[in-house]
């Protein structure tokens, strides 16, 4: 089921949005675009494409590593 909305942009970011997307698409953009931020299931899909990119999990652990060093030096 699909709700109409109205909302107030910028002239210049419709105007890019009518050149960049299309006329008849920005809706549907729009749609896509905020689904993975506000849906759970969006959520959900969005952590486990994430967790499946293994160049990512290996750059995100080894930084996650590279932060236990900075916490042993600080005075407590």
């Amino acid at each position: 089921m699909q709700k109409k909305l109205t909302i107030s942009i910028d002239a210049d970011v419709y105007d890019g949005l009518r050149e960049r997307i299309g006329p008849r698409r920005i809706s549907r953009f729009l749609n896509d675009l905020a689904r993975p931020h506000v849906t759970p299931k969006g959520l959900e899909n969005g952590y486990a494409d994430m967790g499946r990119d293994e160049a990512r999990e290996a750059e995100a652990a080894e930084w996650s590593e590279g932060l236990i060093g900075d916490v042993a030096d600080e005075p407590r």
